[in-house]
Formats: structure tokens, C-alpha cells, sequence
């Protein structure tokens, strides 16, 4: 999934939450399934309707009878192969043939007849109607919801085996399948609920296992409001018996990003295209009928027949491929492991591919467009992916479990990469490098993405949460190990705290490693809870003779919203003790909600706090607190006069710290006279707190810029990169004010001398990454970035300057590791020339990291007009790529002379917005998030909540959430701006 929104924490995903959705975008009302959807449906039929029929109609009943009679007969000595359900998109039963699979296979389906409907199709459909009414008349009697109205599918059925035959037309972009489901019957019941949703149904067959015979089929349809076909049968299908589901089907390949959807690109002036699935977390039911739960796992026999021009590639190996004499080709895949729907996947494609293999044996293959493997564009991943693999086998002591890896690059989708098994996919901007023009940092960024996509092979894949409650388990090991694997592949490259190094840490790594082992080996193949995940961890733990309950400590972490803040302060009345407190950490304090239940104890975590006690030139080692009350006393050995209390040390834990102001400016004075007896990450740490705790109201506004004062002592690149980020937020709430000037000087200021320093690099550095400089680079890059954001006059200049050759030389020297900074700097200062020349040069690169960090550079500018004319030509698929779109809206926003533009944009054209992105959640929050994050004036949050009230769509929890966040900011304007204006003015002005 989404790689940088993964990371921030976010209330757990629930059934509910994922059915609102659905409901929403399915273009129902709204109305969560139960009686109060049933009750806005049609009513059933009267008596006397009837009553009234005309009394010859019987005679015509009776020859009816006796010619169904006669049929039936004929049928059966035909041996029919299939019960006639058909329905079609919107529930109806299909009149005509039984749709032979050969049929099928070779016939592309038509794209207007899918949502067709005969005038015979319309009378029968009103007759199913009125069947399933009586249906859900009869559940209302037992005072049960039925089962295709609830948000989970109902538990009488297992499947245990998909066979999944695939016909793609990639010339209409359609595809007809044939599906038979193998099912373990756990109770007794007559019906059978699985997910398919905006797929034509064409024919079902329900039958015993080893040719028992057939289960007649009275009818079936597709309920939407749930995205489930209900197949009723004439007998309830028996308990500990297995039976074979058959259902012929097809679709559409989507123009959209979910589901099996169609992409593009050009090569040598010709438009080619691709087809590829993306199934988290709930859309495999758009490319095939299916239980589409993760806790449904089962074996897939998947075969894909397509025109020999293109190729196929699955989860698993291609077995065999039959080739047919009209230019098509079947190709039989290998039978998966047990699996979730969600990570199945399949692309058709006409790329080309490089190997190599692990020294298990595993094949690893990237595979991506023709010109982009010709060059050597995936070289750099296809390494790093057979290191990782070898690294993760020998870490978690459990090899890597099918036979290949394929990482498919595609142009188009809607994550940075999804972690299907055996068949990752992801965008081009995430995997592809050129090593002539790629910056480290885009190196970085492509490491971690394939880092944390790689540990989904195991958490995820291989052990799969029992639901999406549990999602964050995948996800926290992804992005724990994003850290621990990019430090294996480049050592000392260390950032970040997680909540899951929070619990390595407390453990200890070396019983962490063990649990984890133990955990992937008991749950191989099959689904896990966060509970069981404790109970492990517990039980190493116990191992090694220590007794901590981890499912006590870590529920408390994992099902609370947020986290806490933790409050150091120096008792007055007592020598050595110290007074701790916690609360949960929020930006507006007005949002703090107080659960009445709890009382005083709401939001309490169990945290273990390491603290050290330092001096001008000596800290001593830490100690751990468990702090497991709002507030606590506790007694520090050697607590002198002069000492400074540090808590969290080396940002292992998931909190902030706070502490008196004594204490605060002790540290200040001990930054300012020897930083290093303070380590990088708690450098950073104090940076990263001080900041976000003002900005949330905690702590004065002076603190964390009296901090950054030390910065042009400061040789380590994390402590400026917390910095960096830190002062971003600020400085958007800042950028449309008058007095903004005063906060850009002083921190021009503070940037000086370090730019000074380091100046610029050269363009004839390594092409490739050399361990002892990147940290120095980056380092390089995030002053250059500072300096040239804040008006450095050198840094603009210098910008220019190679602006001005580039266009004038047309031979680009300007440093691979700047780029972006110079491209963004030299779009604002200079004129539309400028920014013709970058859009000029953006439609003609093919390098994707290039085209990335042009685009963003357009969105760079002053000029109002060419802002708004790159927002429309946004929505040009053509033009800009789907997910693309969004970043360029995003980009403006941020701009302050765009921000204005991006939100009018966005209120004018959510709907078109909506229906693009809408089914995408990660997509739509991301969107609605960027362009609403800076928002931050009274008028703006009117124009913010007005909106709320008229728009027509989903996304409920991602406008609320951009309420609270618009909210804290005019909060800040209000309470702390001018607080912050006064002492900068004082500060300048000594």
C-alpha cells in the first residue's frame, strides 16, 4: 500500500467504516444494509393484484406448466450443464442461452450489452424482485438481517478451492471467466453469499463433489448494497459435505485504478496498453465472483487466455501455455499456497524483463516497458530485491515461499506498490532508476519502498490479519523493517521511531528476532490477530526468564486513537524526584474528547520511558520507567543543580517528550556548548518534539527556534532533516502573512553559515551511491533546500545560473542531487519562458524519475495563470497520469499563490474528482488531506464545513479529520501567531 500516508497513525479500520464507504460510492443512499435500507426499497406486491387476474389466464397457466414439464424432461436427457440464473448487472435473471464456457472463450463480449436489458429480461427481473422480497420478508419474521445484507459474509461456507479460468480482450477491454469454487459446508443453509460486484453474470451451476449430482438453483442475484451474488437454492446444502460452485462471468477492464484496470504508455509514437489487478483491500470481487475476506484463505489454479502479443504473469510460475492457431495463447499457472483474495493478482502486458536469483533458488524478474529495461532502469531494484530476499530468509528464519518474485512496474496505479504474492506491482516513479539522472535521495526512496514491500512476503502474505482491524500489523513491520532493511543495505542510515522498535527495543532485539520466528512459523499459510502475535512475543519472552504481559501492554498502544505526550517536570519541594505525567498528544486542544466511563483514566498508556541525566560534558546511561499512571513521582540518583533530564532515548519509543522550561533551557545551553554529548536521534528528537509541542499549544513558541540556533555547529544530517520537516508545517501557517518576512529572516539566519559551509556539489560525482558520502550529501541537499526555499540570494542566483545554461546549452549540468530544488527555484523566479521549457521538457523525457520532479517543478510558480492553466490540464489523462493528478493539486495547494486556486479548484471539481478517485480511498484521503492541510483562516474554515454540508460523495472520516486539522490551525493563528511575531522581532532586533 501507500508508502508516506502508511506511516501516519490512523483510527483502526472497521467492517462499518469500510461498508459506509461502499454503500456511498455504490450510489446508494447511504443506508447501512439492515431494515432501514430495506425500508427505502420498493414494497412488495398486494393480494389483490392477484385477485383481479382474469380467470382464463388459468387455462394458460396450465399449458404453461405442462410445456415446462416437457422441456425440463428434454433437458435433463440433454444433460444440461448449467441452471439458468443470470443475472445481470442490476439483479435481473437473463432470458436465452446457458452460456457455453468455448462460447465465451472466443467471442468477446460486447461493451454495450452489459448493462442491457431485454423487455423479457425486465418482466423476469420484476418476478426475482418480488422472490427476493419475500426472502428477506420471511427474515424479518425470524427477526434476522439476511444474509447478503450484512457488512460480513456469513460463516457457513469455507472455500477451499478457486479454479479461475481468465479470457482477456485487450482490443474492447473486456474479459469473460469461468470460476469454479470448491466449498466446505460448516452449517446447514440454502444460501450461497459471495462478493461480486459490476460484473455480468451469465450463468451458475451448484453441484456435489465427486459427481454426486447437481443442487438445483430456484435463483440468484447480485445485491449491490452490499456487492454480493446470492445464489438460493432448492435444498440446503448439507453439513461436512463439499460442493463445486461453477459461474461464468464477464467484465469490463476498467479506465480506473481498482480492480482489473487497463493502463498505457507510448513507445517509438505508439500507444500501447496493459492490464493489471489491484485487490486490496476489497476489489477482487470486481474481477471474479469470491469469498473476498482475508480470513478466506484457499488454493487459486489460475489460467489467462490472451492474444499471443501480449504475456500473462500471476502469483505463481506458468506451468504450461497452449497455443491456438488464430494468434492466441493459454497460459496455466502453477497452483498457489493457501491465500487471501486481496494479494491475488495477474497482468497482461507487453513488457520485456531482467532476472536474476537468490542463492535459495528463488527467480527474481522486474518487468516493465521495453525502453525502460533496455536501459537499465531496474537494474538497481532487481539487486536490491535479491539481497533483501536473502536478508529477510536468514533474519526471520523462514525462507521465502514460492518459487519467483516478479516486481511488475506499471505506469498507472493507485499505490506506491502493492505486495501481492509473488507478483508485486508498482508505480514506475517507485522502482524505476536511472543512474544518470537519479538523486540519492530518489535512491533512498526507492530502497524503502521496495524494502517495505518485500516484508509484506512474509508479514502479510505469508501470515494475513484476520481482518482490517489488524491491517496495522502488516503495515508496522513493513515500515519498522523499512528501517531495519535500508540499515543492512546502507549502514548508519538511521531514522525514525516506530511502534513496533518501540517493543524490539523494550524486549531486546535478540528475543524480538526469536518471537517474530516463532510467530511466522506457527502461522505460516494461514491468518493471525494481533493477539496472537502477543501471546508469541509473551512466551519468548518468557523463554529468556522475563515475565511481561505484551498483549496487556501493547492493546493499550494498538487500540487507542493517537498517542501520548509524556511530561518530565523537576519537583521543588524534594531533592532527586521528579514528577511524570502522560496525556494523549493533539494539536487542538479543544478536540481532546474525555471518555465518561474512564473518567480521569481515558486515554492511559503503559510506557516504557528510558531517561538519562547529563551535564556540559557527560550523560550517563539510561534507565527504564514504566509509566502506567496520568501522573507519577519518581526519585533520579545524581540529579544536580546543573544536570538536564533526557527522556526517550534515541527516539525509541512512539511518544514526545516534554519538560519544564528549566529543563528545556538547560538543554538549549547544552546544544549551544558541546551538541555531541547529546546522540544524533535524540538531536533530532528534541528538534522534532519542541516544534510539534508548540505548534500544539505545550510549550512557548520561542523554544524550538531558540533550538535551531545550534544548527550551524551541526554536521549530521538528521538532526537538519527534523529541522527541515519541522519548519515545514510552520511556515505554510506563516507564508500568506504580512509579517511573514520576520520569520523568513531568522531562519535565513540560522541556515548561513552552514550553506556557506558546504556550497554547492559538483556533477561529477560517483553515478553510483558510495557509502562514506551520502549522508554528507543529503546533508548538502537539505541546507541547499532550506537556503533556496527561504530566499537565500546566492542560492537564487545559483539556481538561475543553471537554469540559464541548461536552456541556453540545451546539455543539462545541473547536480543530480539538487534537481528538483534548482528546477522548483528557477519556475518561481523566472519568467513563463522558464516554465514553457520545464512543461517542454517534461512531455519529452522517458525517464520516470525525471518526469516526476519536472512536473512537481511547474507547480512551483508565481504566476497565478499558469498555476490554474497546469491545475486543468491536471485532469487530462493524457496529459498527466491518474495518480499524478493529485500530487500536482497537492503541490499547488501548498503553494501560497496557488493555495487559494487548488481549494476553489477542488470544491468545482469534486465531482469529477470523486468519481476518479472515489472507490481509491488512500487516493481521495491523500487528496482531501493535501489540498485542506494549510488551510487555515476563519473564512476558509467556513467555506470548509459549507461544503461538507452540499458535496455529494464519500469520505466522511477524511473531510472530518480535515476539519480538526483546519480547526487546530486557525486555532494557532488565533492563540500563538502573534506570540510567535513578538519574539522574533525582539530576537532580530539583539
Amino acid at each position: 500500500m501507500a508508502l508516506e500516508e502508511k506511516r501516519e497513525k490512523r483510527p483502526p479500520v472497521t467492517p462499518m467504516m469500510i461498508e459506509e464507504e461502499a454503500a456511498l460510492r455504490n450510489g446508494s443512499r447511504g443506508l447501512p444494509p439492515g431494515p432501514w435500507a430495506e425500508a427505502a426499497g420498493p414494497r412488495p406486491r398486494t393480494t389483490e393484484r392477484h385477485i383481479a387476474v382474469h380467470k382464463r389466464l388459468v387455462l394458460g397457466f396450465a399449458v404453461s406448466i405442462l410445456a415446462l414439464l416437457a422441456v425440463t424432461m428434454i433437458a435433463v436427457l440433454l444433460s444440461v450443464r448449467f441452471e439458468e440464473c443470470g443475472a445481470a448487472a442490476d439483479g435481473s435473471p437473463r432470458a436465452g442461452g446457458n452460456g457455453s464456457i468455448s462460447g465465451a472463450a472466443r467471442q468477446p463480449p460486447s461493451t454495450g450489452q452489459l448493462p442491457g436489458r431485454s423487455e423479457e429480461e425486465t418482466r423476469g427481473g420484476e418476478a426475482a424482485e418480488e422472490k427476493k422480497e419475500e426472502d428477506e420478508e420471511e427474515w424479518q419474521r425470524r427477526r434476522e438481517l439476511p444474509p447478503w445484507t450484512r457488512p460480513r459474509l456469513p460463516r457457513h461456507l469455507r472455500p477451499l478451492h478457486y479454479n479461475l479460468m481468465l479470457t482477456i480482450f485487450m482490443e474492447n477491454f473486456t474479459f469473460s471467466g469461468e470460476v469454479n469454487v470448491q466449498l466446505e459446508v460448516r452449517n446447514a443453509s440454502r444460501y450461497i453469499v459471495l462478493h461480486a460486484h459490476r460484473m455480468h453474470i451469465e450463468a451458475v451451476r451448484v453441484a456435489e463433489d465427486k459427481l454426486a449430482g447437481g443442487v438445483r438453483v430456484a435463483r440468484s442475484f447480485l445485491y449491490p448494497q452490499t456487492q454480493v451474488f446470492v445464489v438460493v437454492l432448492n435444498r440446503s446444502l448439507e453439513v461436512q459435505r463439499s460442493y463445486n460452485l461453477k459461474i461464468l462471468f464477464n467484465a469490463l477492464i476498467e479506465n480506473e485504478l481498482l480492480g482489473f484496470f487497463r493502463s498505457s504508455y507510448v513507445l517509438h509514437g505508439e500507444r500501447r496498453f496493459l492490464g493489471v489487478t489491484q485487490f486490496s483491500p476489497t476489489h477482487a470481487r470486481k474481477a471474479f465472483p469470491c469469498f473476498d475476506e482475508p480470513i478466506y484463505k484457499a488454493t487459486f489454479k489460475i489460467s489467462i487466455r490472451h492474444q499471443a502479443t501480449y504475456l500473462s504473469l500471476s502469483n505463481m510460475p506458468v506451468e504450461t501455455s497452449v497455443f491456438d492457431e488464430d494468434g492466441w495463447v493459454t497460459d496455466h499457472f502453477s497452483q498457489t499456497p493457501l491465500m487471501s483474495t486481496y494479494y491475488l493478482a495477474w497482468a497482461v502486458c507487453n513488457f520485456t524483463y531482467r532476472e536474476t536469483v537468490t542463492k535459495s533458488g528463488v527467480v527474481v524478474r522486474l518487468y516493465a516497458r521495453p525502453d525502460a529495461i533496455r536501459r537499465g532502469s531496474g537494474d538497481y531494484a532487481l539487486n536490491i530485491t535479491r539481497r533483501l530476499i536473502e536478508f529477510y530468509e536468514d533474519y526471520f528464519k523462514v525462507p521465502y515461499s514460492l518459487p519467483k518474485l516478479d516486481l511488475l512496474a506499471v505506469p498507472k496505479h493507485p499505490y506506491a506498490a502493492m505486495e501481492n504474492w509473488g507478483l508485486s506491482v508498482f508505480v514506475e516513479q517507485r522502482i524505476l532508476l536511472d543512474p544518470s539522472i537519479s538523486s540519492i535521495s530518489y535512491l533512498l526512496d526507492v530502497t524503502m519502498v521496495i524494502v517495505h514491500e518485500l516484508c509484506h512476503q512474509w508479514f502479510g502474505d505469508l501470515v494475513t490479519p484476520v481482518w482490517w482491524e489488524d491491517v496495522w500489523l502488516k503495515e508496522g513491520f513493513a515500515h519498522y523493517f523499512e528501517f531495519i532493511g535500508t540499515d543492512y543495505l546502507y549502514p548508519g542510515w538511521n531514522m525514525g521511531a516506530a511502534l513496533i522498535r518501540m517493543l524490539a527495543n523494550f524486549m531486546g532485539h535478540s528475543v524480538f528476532q526469536m518471537g517474530l520466528q516463532d510467530y511466522l512459523t506457527i502461522h505460516k499459510y494461514g491468518n493471525a490477530a494481533r493477539n496472537d502475535l502477543w501471546n508469541t512475543l509473551s512466551k519468548a519472552l518468557k523463554r529468556v526468564g522475563k515475565s511481561v504481559n505484551i498483549q496487556e501492554v501493547m492493546d493499550q498502544w494498538t487500540l487507542q486513537m493517537g498517542y501520548p505526550v509524556i511530561t518530565i517536570l523537576g519537583n521543588q519541594t524534594a531533592d532527586n524526584v521528579i514528577v511524570i505525567s502522560q496525556e494523549r498528544f493533539v494539536y487542538d486542544s479543544d478536540t481532546k474528547p474525555k471518555d465518561p466511563a474512564l473518567g480521569d483514566n481515558s486515554y492511559l498508556w503503559q510506557i516504557p520511558l528510558t531517561i538519562a541525566v547529563g551535564n556540559t560534558s557527560h550523560i550517563s546511561s539510561e534507565a527504564i520507567i514504566w509509566v502506567s499512571n496520568k501522573s507519577e513521582h519518581h526519585r533520579i540518583p545524581d540529579l544536580e543543580e546543573a544536570s538536564w533530564l533526557l527522556g526517550n532515548i534515541n527516539q525509541t519509543g512512539y511518544f514526545r517528550v516534554n519538560y519544564d522550561i528549566r529543563n528545556w533551557r538547560l538543554l538549549i545551553n547544552q546544544l549551544t556548548r558541546n551538541h555531541e554529548v547529546i546522540s544524533v536521534s535524540n538531536r533530532a528528537g528534541l528538534i522534532d518534539d519542541s516544534f510539534n509541542l508548540a505548534r500544539a499549544g505545550y510549550l512557548p513558541q520561542n523554544i524550538p527556534l531558540e533550538i535551531i540556533r545550534y544548527l550551524s555547529e551541526e554536521k549530521d544530517f538528521l538532526p537538519w532533516h527534523a529541522a527541515s520537516r519541522a519548519l515545514y508545517p510552520l511556515d505554510k501557517l506563516l507564508d500568506r502573512t504580512e509579517n511573514y518576512n520576520i520569520f523568513n529572516e531568522y531562519i535565513l539566519r540560522q541556515v548561513a553559515s552552514m550553506y556557506l559551509k558546504l556550497g554547492w556539489p559538483t556533477n561529477n560525482l560517483n553515478k553510483l551511491l558510495i557509502q562514506a558520502s551520502y549522508q554528507h550529501e543529503e546533508l548538502r541537499r537539505e541546507v541547499i533546500m532550506l537556503a533556496c526555499s527561504f530566499g537565500n540570494k546566492h542560492c537564487h542566483q545559483q539556481a538561475a545560473t543553471l537554469i540559464s545554461d541548461w536552456i541556453s546549452s540545451n546539455r543539462n549540468r545541473i547536480p543530480l542531487n539538487v534537481r528538483d530544488i534548482v528546477y522548483c527555484t528557477g519556475v518561481s523566479l523566472m519568467d513563463e519562458d522558464v516554465w514553457e521549457f520545464i512543461w517542454m521538457k517534461f512531455h519529452s523525457t522517458t525517464a520516470v524519475s525525471e518526469k516526476k520532479i519536472l512536473l512537481e517543478a511547474l507547480t512551483c510558480s508565481d504566476d497565478r495563470n499558469l498555476l490554474n492553466r497546469l491545475l486543468n490540464l491536471s485532469l487530462n489523462s493524457e496529459v498527466v497520469l491518474d495518480q499524478d493528478a493529485i500530487d500536482v493539486i497537492i503541490h499547488v495547494a501548498r503553494n501560497p499563490h496557488g493555495r487559494d486556486l487548488a481549494w476553489k479548484f477542488f470544491r468545482e471539481k469534486w465531482k469529477i474528482l470523486n468519481a476518479r478517485y472515489g472507490e481509491a480511498l488512500f487516493m481521495n484521503s491523500k487528496l482531501i488531506s493535501g489540498v485542506t492541510e494549510f488551510l487555515n483562516t476563519e473564512e476558509e474554515l467556513r467555506e470548509l464545513k459549507n461544503f461538507i454540508k452540499t458535496y455529494e460523495g464519500g469520505a466522511a472520516t477524511s473531510f472530518s479529520r480535515a476539519v480538526e486539522t483546519v480547526e487546530a490551525n486557525v486555532r494557532w493563528q488565533r492563540l500563538y501567531k502573534e506570540e510567535l511575531f513578538q519574539w522574533l522581532r525582539k530576537s532580530l532586533t539583539h
